[in-house]
Parts: C-alpha cells; sequence; structure tokens
C-alpha cells in the first residue's frame, strides 16, 4: 500500500459525514478513472423486492438525466449488474454485459437498461457487491469508467489495482453504515430523536415526559410525528428504522 492509499484510508475513517467520505471516494476513483459512482444499500430486502426505495442509501455523481431514469423511474430494477449484485459478492468486470448478449441471457426490459446505459455513455467499469450478515441487507456500487474508456482498458487497470479499489470500496461500505443517513423528506427533529432514544431505553410515557420536562400529551406528539417522518406505523418501527438510519444517540458537532 502507498502512502497516499494509507492516507486516504485514514481520511476515510475518520469522516464525520457521508458528504464528506462520498465527495473523498469520489474523487479517490476518479483518480483511477472511474469518474461516475452508483452506492445503493437497503436493510430492507425480500424475496421479490429490494423495499421501498425512500428508504435506500443512495449515492451518486451521476447527472440528474441519468438518475431520474434509472433510479426516479425504476429501471434499476431489470439492471442485469444489479440482479448480478443481488447473487453474488466481490468485483465483477461488465465484460460480462457481452457475454449476456451473445448468450442473448438478457430479458427484453434488461436489454432496454443495457440501450439506456449505453446512451448515457454508461459503457465500461465494475461493479462490487459487499458482503451482507442479514438476508434482508445489501450493498453494491457500480463503478463507471470515463467515457471513451473501453473495457478492456478497465480490465487492464482491474489486474493492476483490483484488491486496492475493492479495499477501498469494502472501508467507504463498512464506514457509510456507521454514518447518520437521512433519506429524503425522513429526518427527526431534535425533540423526537430524544424521545426515540429514551423509548429504545425502555422508558415509559410518564419516565419520558418527567426526563425532558414537557407533558406525556406532548412526548406522544413527539412520537407521532417521529413515526410519520419516517413513515412507519409504531414507535417501535420508529425506533428500529431511526436507530438503522443512525440518527439515535447522534453526538451533534
Amino acid at each position: 500500500m502507498t502512502p497516499q492509499q494509507r492516507k486516504y484510508l485514514i481520511e476515510l475513517t475518520n469522516a464525520s459525514s457521508i458528504e464528506t467520505i462520498w465527495a473523498t471516494h469520489a474523487d479517490k476513483m476518479a483518480a483511477y478513472g472511474f469518474d461516475r459512482l452508483l452506492y445503493g444499500f437497503t436493510r430492507y430486502r425480500t424475496q421479490t423486492s429490494l423495499g421501498d426505495p425512500n428508504d435506500f442509501v443512495l449515492l451518486t455523481n451521476h447527472k440528474t438525466s441519468y438518475t431520474d431514469v434509472f433510479i426516479g423511474d425504476g429501471l434499476y430494477h431489470h439492471a442485469p449488474m444489479v440482479r448480478w449484485a443481488l447473487e453474488h459478492e466481490g468485483a465483477c468486470s461488465w465484460r460480462v454485459l457481452g457475454e449476456m448478449l451473445q448468450q442473448n441471457n438478457l430479458t427484453d426490459a434488461e436489454r432496454r437498461v443495457v440501450e439506456f446505459n449505453l446512451g448515457q455513455k454508461v459503457t465500461a467499469g465494475y461493479s462490487i457487491s459487499f458482503k451482507s450478515v442479514s438476508s434482508r441487507a445489501k450493498g453494491a456500487i457500480a463503478l463507471t469508467a470515463r467515457p471513451g474508456m473501453l473495457q478492456d482498458e478497465v480490465d487492464a487497470l482491474w489486474d493492476e489495482h483490483g484488491d486496492d479499489i475493492v479495499l477501498m470500496n469494502n472501508i467507504l461500505h463498512l464506514k457509510i453504515l456507521t454514518l447518520p443517513y437521512t433519506p429524503p423528506n425522513q429526518s427527526l427533529t431534535k425533540r423526537q430523536r430524544e424521545a426515540l432514544e429514551w423509548v429504545g431505553d425502555g422508558k415509559t410515557m410518564q419516565d419520558i415526559a418527567t426526563i425532558m420536562g414537557l407533558t406525556q400529551a406532548t412526548i406522544e406528539k413527539h412520537l407521532r410525528l417521529a413515526r410519520e417522518a419516517l413513515n412507519v406505523d409504531t414507535t417501535a418501527q420508529a425506533v428500529a428504522k431511526a436507530a438503522f438510519q443512525n440518527q439515535m444517540f447522534v453526538i451533534d458537532i
């Protein structure tokens, strides 16, 4: 490992926000020729779904003209490399897409995804599917090579630097899991978060009201608004979801 790589990993592990870590990582991957990244993580995977997209951790530096269609219009549901990531762990060259096409191993919907990507100059790269410790959790990142770069060039680069790139992305993924991430419209106020924290500690409504110096009715209001913000039905679900998103017991910096 080079001194520059060590410095990068130290910066990565010391980062205090997802915004900081993502900007640092995007610059590092661009230095290897991967100028567009798409990271996704869900804790709500089932046998038939990745869960509600509003609950995904999604990070990207693709243009909105790409993400509005690929994510917003649900094209990712039929993306061949998403299918690969769900079925495998580790790194995979996008060379397999050409092999799938030659073997006629793509559905019509998957072919449309490939055609869309070609139109957006998403033509060469690698995908990394991270190891999961839960059947409901899955994370992966797509590394898109800069326009004009051929897959042969990407594969040659990977032969030389692939292990380092996988290591850096694995550490990125593990670090992201420790940082607060708030999906759109799911942020909690300080009072809502505090009330959920006390519920998580097993306190009763009366206990929480006494601790926070508020009435029980006000505590119940904070919890109701927290449930609405997190789009869940019960306070127990709100506690679990806020914990998953690292919105609870956060140190304000």
